[in-house]
């Protein structure tokens, strides 16, 4: 058994959200140029060719990797996952990574209030408290009827309701299947199903934009390695708050190479969003 390390495991977790901003920062500028289904879909290529690695070297081996007693679930959750992140590039595309990221940012709010109906689990007055004021925190951003509502601005919403699905059913089918084998259906059930979309999208692409996506793979599969790591020196509690700092690195990918704005109300409500979610994720530890 790996000997726990919590401040290892806060650094590493830093340093994931790191890498997963820069991964988020080139999705952007791919996808301006090229389909979004298309530069996931190379992107997913990469990630599947890394999950099929990481379970040959698993005790076991592939066979203990990809078996399964909920399959019908675990397809679901990569089908999830991979529509999530299509939704949140398009996002990005459209109003921005900052703007996107603040927004998306109130997902655990959503497995919060999600996860009573759907695990049974029970939900207090402070939490709820909290889930309110989390969702006061996107209308601030969104400020309808004080600006034109852009419904680009609902598609981050919607990506963090399915980013809280996904995580649901993830500690869902936890309680059968191990992390291993969750982490190979999602890759491969993911990988399968965007080909059978995006290639229908595929576009020519240039030699730099070639590099580009290089590094976006690159990026993609350094995360999930370093995300690993993370959770075998230490618990999922200790280093979860640390992974808001995405949004913080996404935010000044945003602000310095795509120039663009920082609206006070993205601030205000972004801040609220992250200490609801702070303070909700503290009382499920408590829980």
């Amino acid at each position: 058994m790996t000997e726990q390390n919590p401040r290892l495991g806060i650094g590493l977790m830093v340093l994931t959200t790191f890498i997963f901003a820069i991964q988020d920062g080139i999705s952007r500028h791919l996808s301006a140029e090229y389909n979004v289904l298309m530069v996931v879909m190379v992107r997913y290529w990469f990630f599947g060719l890394f999950v099929l690695a990481l379970a040959y070297r698993q005790p076991g081996g592939f066979r203990s990797a990809v078996h399964t007693t909920q399959p019908v679930l675990q397809i679901i959750r990569g089908l999830l996952l991979i529509a999530e992140i299509c939704v949140l590039v398009y996002a990005f595309v459209h109003i921005g990574l900052v703007e996107s990221h603040a927004i998306f940012a109130s997902y655990p709010l959503l497995v919060a209030a999600l996860s009573g109906p759907i695990l049974g689990e029970y939900i207090g007055w402070r939490r709820w408290s909290a889930i309110f004021v989390g969702f006061v925190g996107v209308l601030i951003i969104l400020q309808p009827g004080y600006r034109a509502l852009s419904p680009f601005l609902l598609i981050p919403l919607g990506s963090a309701f399915m980013f809280a699905l996904y995580s649901l059913l993830t500690r869902y089918v936890a309680r059968r299947d191990s992390a291993t084998t969750s982490f190979f259906w999602t890759g491969i059930s993911g990988a399968i199903a965007i080909t059978g979309i995006g290639i229908w999208f595929w576009q020519p692409m240039t030699g730099a934009d070639w590099i580009w996506m290089l590094c976006l793979s690159i990026t993609g599969i350094a995360g999930h390695f370093c995300l690993i790591k993370c959770y075998e020196v230490s618990d999922a509690g200790s280093v979860q708050p640390f992974a808001y700092l995405q949004m913080v690195f996404a935010a000044a990918i945003g602000l310095l190479v795509f120039s663009e704005d920082l609206r006070s109300a993205t601030v205000i409500g972004a801040a609220l969003i992250i200490l609801a979610g702070l303070f909700t994720i503290r009382r499920s530890r408590k829980a």
